[in-house]
């Protein structure tokens, strides 16, 4: 209701009030309107009352009275008067004849009170109307404004009969009956039954409860019906029966009460009382989820079914409420405390108040509501509270006193007006809550999948509807809480909210959701553990004494700590012995080594089954002063070699070649490398490379091809060490010793293996609903090791995360990709793995969606067919999905093979298709498929195969709606009428007009097979005529005609003559044109000019008769006068000019006028035009049109089936220059009859009528069937014939 600013002006003095009186004596009403002279009407439950018996109607100046004599039961029922805008509603009051009414006004209300337990069908049966106390008038404001009520929570009075309050035995049964009169709805109504104040009854039919619904078209009243069969003791309570139809709305409240044979010790327990069952009634099917109806719906809890809420409320401590509040779906505390106390108190009989509030209402967040109650004392002021806090009537409470009813209106209800309420008048109080109930939570951003390393943090992210919105978590199904550990952390941020772990482990894998009470989400975490690689090793040393002794070792992990072990034993740090660890380095360090560190050296990780070995060689310096000279000898038969000699080595390690020798003197050695490899080279890469050397002389190198190449000498010992192997280290590698005794040569194959390069670019060969096909190339260097598998990733297209598809090394260049959303677009990436470890990740694949096929085309039939064609179509399938249809593919097999050929090359984007070049008599069977990105659906194919045969049809011609009636254009308009028709084979087509062949020069037509056009370029008035169309086919043809009338501007009036001159008055007289344009002469627009200025001004327009008077000119000034006359094209080119001027004489000169009879210009009533037959289609508006002449000016009534229906909302009457036009908005077989249009003035009356058949309206399957039938009838006829 829009928010008052200022008080209407009321039309009456004097108002009437609310009266009551016995039954079997009179009543008077009396009003006093504020002037004289003003029109009042009396009304009844919204209906006109006419003096008679019943009522007594008196109007004496500005006072005005109804009296209402022999009243009985039946008159108790809301009154009201009218006059102009204000309306004014009182009640009448019917008490039984022995009872008197109370003398200090604080009287029963009118719903009788509970007596002795009845019978179950007793109370809430009875036939007797209740006096509508709650449907309480609206202000006097509002009523003189004439404005309805904005929102449905205002009530109109709608029922006939009200639910009343009833007793009933534990395990009777019980009907409640409610009755509305439906003749002044335009919608049927709809009714809602509730238990307390929010459970809606509706849903929960089953074998305690079921709704009925009775309809007399007669009465046009609805019967509602609400049974409770077998009534348990908790079943007691307030109900609440809501009807509504568009703007209106009513309500009820009605009370159960349940007398059980032993002691009533049981709880409130809602849940218990109304059971969902199953669909055959025997057994229970869950219990009613009271989450939904609350102010903020929480997650429902599955409870058992005989846990009272109130009674662990009542047993448990404050600190536990809010779990239990979240457990069992109620979030307001307050509300349920408070109407917990107030169970046991008992309900005083109260003395202010004739009817208290309800103890609570719920309304939505934003919606309206309006709080009523109803004193004893009419004069008496009262207080409306919230919270103990007195209200001020404001634009949000808007405070109503109407008799001794008290509204109080909330508009745009909030969270903050979740309150308690109090109407207080004097020490007595009216109490409710008020619960408002907010919107359910929405889940705006889901959760995504993500894939850790042990150790790391993970943060699981959502987006919801509302800030300090309340969550759930679960894992596996399992609520998530804050535990001791701190494991998990729940944060908010605004509308997001994150949980947090802080270190993944393996046992955190799972699937995780959130829950809001409107939504969830769900995402799969996997935690994978990391796989410690060893960069670099450590390698074998040999140092002189006093010489410092380094390993160095390089891991993936700087976090990963280790031991260093000497022969088994660890090694701990001292003065000479220094460990470090700085990131991913791990070094040990031996001072001035002496002989006894001399030993195996071994590195162990911490938590990782890994050992790096390494020996460290002690070189003793020896002084021989006896000189020998024994030729050089190069030892390869030291462990740790192949049979050939080859040394493989991972890339970016130390390549250590430790060469035996002896010799003496102490030989000069040699180092070559030669050109062979071994290995897999990629293309192109160049094989012929030029030979390294390098020479070592009394230790020292004499020439060295690389700084990370270093070669030294020992006793017995030449080592060539090369730092961080690279690929193009591979190769031969000779060695030469020379001393003055001779020499010795060998070669040593070196083989330098790494991880593979990456593979090429995966490709996506197909998709499905929840999965691809995914294929890529081998890499082009393998590593030199053999591909043990490949692994793949995958990742959403706007999301950073890869999420790992495979553990183990794939062996296959294809793979099946599962477990993706369908509609959302992926990539995927591989890596190779070797026996060293796994290449760089290849490039990423195109961006792809998965989808789904679409599913089979519907609706395929046959269209038409012919001796060599036949035409299809079908329609869209059902189901896309995400993917866009990419076309249609049709094909055919002929019967007995299994062999189908496509019709077309390709797809067709179209829902039909003409195959051509079909053999006459061939039996085919067609089948239609939908192609997307994922391929071809199933197929549509037609029931049964088809005969290649064309079948004879009659013609028919389908005429257009628009040119059933007489068809006009104007003159020089284009006229293209295309007019389609059917018969096979192609019928002879033939056009006529006012039955003559048409002039080709003057009308083309084009004709078709379907359809045949008639077309005028540029329409003259000689084009009109009636125009007939002829199709034939062999000996049977079909004819149709058409009306053509062309219209032209009229030709102007005959003979305007200046007929008389009196006073400021000049009387016209004029003939109708000669020429009418070819269409009726509407009206005349009537002009003057002073001869001064010449200056024309319209006097009249659409002037009907051909005579006027025009008055009110100036006097001294003459006058010219002309006239256009007019039509449906508009006014004539030229007026007609009156020859004569009229001159206004002068005042002074004395002018008698004539003496004559007043003409009677008076007319009955007659119709120029009569209503006609018709035939309409269900559905669709129709209207039913004539025209009328009279004067004065006829009142027209419309009548069907001789009952007045003018103030019937389904029809809509018109009336323009004499036309009338009855409107019917989408009729349907109720609305056939005789429709019957009434003129009356004071000089008589005249009547039409006529029939009006609405035709129900015939699906196209029907039509096809019906076509198909009578062409088997005429093949059979014609067989017969033959």
């Amino acid at each position: 209701m829009p928010e008052p600013t200022k008080k209407a002006v009321s039309a009456f003095s004097k108002k009437p009030k609310t009266q009551e009186a016995e039954e079997e004596s009179s009543v008077v009403f009396e009003a006093e309107t504020e002037k004289p002279d003003s029109k009042v009407k009396w009304q009844c439950n919204a209906k006109d009352i006419a003096s008679g018996k019943k009522y007594e109607i008196t109007a004496n100046g500005n006072k005005h009275s109804l009296t209402i004599t022999a009243i009985a039961k039946e008159d108790a029922n809301v009154y009201a008067v009218i006059a102009g805008g204000s309306k004014v509603k009182f009640e009448l009051k019917v008490v039984s004849k022995p009872a008197e009414a109370p003398a200090d006004g604080s009287g029963e209300p009118h719903v009788e009170p509970e007596q002795t337990p009845a019978s179950p069908e007793a109370a809430p049966t009875e036939d007797k109307p209740a006096a509508p106390a709650i449907d309480a008038p609206p202000s006097e404001g509002e009523s003189d404004n004439g404005q309805p009520p904005d929102t449905r929570q205002d009530l109109t009075g709608l029922f006939l009969e009200k639910p009343k309050s009833a007793e009933v035995i534990e395990g009777q049964n019980i009907t409640f009956v409610a009755k509305v009169n439906a003749e002044s709805l335009l919608k049927k109504p709809t009714i809602k039954w509730f238990k307390g104040k929010w459970m809606d009854l509706a849903s929960k039919s089953g074998k305690h409860l079921q709704l009925k619904e009775l309809y007399d078209r007669n009465s046009k009243i609805y019967t509602f019906e609400m049974q409770i069969i077998t009534a348990k003791a908790n079943f007691a309570g307030g109900y609440r029966c809501e009807v509504s139809s568009r703007d209106k709305f009513d309500s009820c409240n009605f009370d159960l009460a349940v007398h059980e044979a032993r002691a009533a010790d049981t709880g409130l327990d809602i849940r218990a009382a109304f059971r969902r069952t199953s669909i055959d009634g025997k057994e229970d099917s869950g219990e009613l989820d009271f989450s939904t109806l609350l102010k903020k719906r929480a997650v429902q809890t599955n409870t058992d079914c005989n846990v009272d809420v109130w009674d662990i409320l009542k047993g448990a401590p404050a600190s536990e409420y809010e779990k239990i509040a979240f457990q069992y779906g109620i979030t307001d505390l307050r509300g349920m405390l408070k109407r917990l106390k107030k169970m046991k108190k008992e309900e005083k009989k109260s003395i202010a108040f004739l009817k208290k509030m309800d103890p609570a209402y719920q309304v939505e967040k934003g919606h309206k509501i309006k709080l009523e109650v109803q004193v004893a004392n009419e004069d008496v002021d009262v207080k409306w509270l919230k919270n103990g806090q007195e209200i001020h009537p404001t634009g949000r409470y808007i405070f109503e006193s109407v008799g001794n009813m008290r509204y109080l209106t909330i508009n745009h209800c909030s969270l903050a007006d979740d309150a308690a309420y109090c109407c207080v008048v004097g020490d007595e109080k009216s109490t409710t809550e008020l619960f408002v109930k907010e919107p359910p939570v929405q889940i705006v951003k889901n959760l995504e999948d993500q894939m850790v390393m042990k150790g790391e943090r993970v943060e699981l992210e959502c987006e919801v509807s509302e800030e300090g919105a309340t969550v759930k978590w679960e894992k596996d199904g399992v609520e998530l809480t804050r535990d001791e550990s701190f494991k998990y952390r729940f944060k908010k941020d605004g509308c997001k909210h994150i949980l947090i772990i802080n270190e993944a482990t393996k046992e955190d894998c799972g699937h995780y959701k959130v829950k809001t009470n409107g939504g969830e989400s769900m995402a799969e975490l996997m935690v994978q553990e990391k796989d410690l690689e060893i960069y670099q090793s450590i390698a074998d040393l040999t140092v002189k004494a006093k010489d410092q002794a380094v390993f160095k070792c390089e891991v993936s992990d700087d976090t990963v700590k280790g031991t260093w072990y000497k022969n088994g034993v660890e090694v701990k740090a001292d003065a000479r012995v220094n460990i470090t660890h700085i990131g991913r380095i791990h070094k040990l360090t031996i001072d001035e080594v002496k002989p006894e560190d001399e030993g195996d050296y071994t590195f162990v990780p911490d938590g990782y089954a890994y050992n790096l070995s390494a020996k460290l060689n002690f070189l003793e310096v020896k002084i021989d002063f006896v000189p020998r000279q024994d030729p050089p000898k190069i030892h390869l038969d030291c462990m740790g070699r192949t049979a050939d000699s080859t040394i493989v080595v991972v890339a970016g390690n130390k390549l250590r070649l430790d060469v035996p020798i002896t010799g003496d003197p102490a030989p000069t050695v040699v180092w070559t490398k030669g050109q062979k490899g071994s290995s897999v080279k990629p293309d192109g890469e160049d094989k012929g490379e030029p030979a390294s050397s390098w020479t070592l002389t009394d230790g020292k190198i004499l020439t060295e091809g690389d700084g990370r190449v270093h070669v030294e000498t020992t006793k017995g010992h030449c080592v060539f060490t090369i730092e961080g192997a690279e690929r193009q280290d591979e190769g031969i590698y000779s060695v030469v010793v020379r001393n003055p005794a001779g020499e010795d040569t060998a070669d040593i194959n070196v083989k330098v293996v790494d991880v593979p390069d990456p593979p090429q670019a995966p490709k996506i060969l197909s998709v499905g609903e929840d999965s691809c096909v995914v294929q890529w190339d081998p890499p082009l260097f393998d590593g030199g090791q053999p591909i043990i598998g490949y692994v793949l990733e995958r990742k959403k297209k706007r999301s950073f995360r890869w999420m790992r598809l495979n553990f183990d090394p794939f062996p296959g260049t294809t793979y099946d990709a599962k477990r993706m959303i369908e509609g959302v677009e992926y990539e995927m990436r591989v890596y190779a793995v070797n026996g060293i470890g796994m290449s760089r990740h290849s490039p990423a694949s195109q961006p792809f969606v998965p989808v789904a096929p679409t599913s089979e085309p519907i609706g395929l039939c046959v269209d038409d067919i012919s001796d060599t064609t036949i035409s299809l179509k079908w329609r869209s399938p059902e189901r896309i999905g995400s993917s866009e249809l990419e076309g249609y593919g049709v094909e055919y097999c002929k019967e007995g093979t299994d062999e189908w050929i496509p019709a077309i090359q390709g797809l067709t984007d179209r829902t039909s298709l003409l195959i051509r070049d079909l053999t006459t008599g061939d039996k085919l069977q067609f089948r239609v498929r939908a192609y997307n990105t994922a391929g071809p659906s199933a197929p549509a194919t037609l029931a049964q195969p088809v005969t290649i045969r064309e079948i004879m049809q009659r013609p028919k011609i389908w005429l257009p709606r628009n040119l059933r009636q007489t068809l006009i254009k104007k003159v020089g308009d284009t006229i293209n009428l295309v007019i389609p028709f059917q018969g096979k084979p192609r019928p002879k087509v033939t056009w006529s007009k006012d039955g003559e062949p048409l002039n080709p020069t003057r009308v083309s037509v084009r004709n078709s097979e379907i359809d045949s056009i008639l077309f005028i370029r540029k329409a003259d008035r000689t084009h009109s005529g009636k125009y007939e169309l002829k199709v034939e086919i062999e000996n049977v043809e079909d004819n149709a005609s058409i009306t053509l009338q062309v219209v032209d501007v009229p030709g102007p009036p005959e003979a305007v003559k200046i007929m008389d001159v009196w006073g400021f008055n000049v009387a016209l007289e004029w003939k109708p044109p000669k020429d009418n344009g070819n269409s009726e002469i509407t009206g005349y627009t009537v002009q003057k000019a002073d001869k001064k200025t010449m200056e024309w001004f319209t006097v009249y327009e659409h002037y009907r008769r051909t005579n006027c008077g025009v008055s009110d000119l100036i006097m001294g000034n003459e006058y010219f006068f002309r006239v256009f006359a007019i039509n449906l094209v508009g006014l004539s080119p030229e007026p007609t000019n009156t020859k004569d001027s009229a001159y206004i004489q002068k005042t002074g000169i004395a002018y008698k006028p004539p003496s004559y009879k007043e003409p009677d210009f008076s007319q009955a009533p007659k119709f120029t035009h009569p209503l006609v037959n018709r035939s309409v289609i269900a559905g669709y508006n129709a209207t039913l049109s004539c025209s009328v002449s009279g004067i004065p000016k006829p009142k027209v009534t419309w009548y069907k089936n001789k009952m007045d229906i003018s103030n019937e909302a389904k029809y809509r009457m018109l009336s323009k220059q004499g036309v009338l036009t009855l409107e019917i908005r989408k009729p349907c077989a109720f609305d056939g009859g005789v429709y019957m249009c009434k003129a009356i003035n004071a000089s008589g009356e005249d009547i039409v009528e006529c029939k009006l058949e609405v035709r129900p309206q015939i699906v196209k399957e029907d039509k096809k069937k019906q076509q198909q039938q009578q062409q088997q009838q005429q093949q059979q006829q014609q067989q017969a014939a033959e």
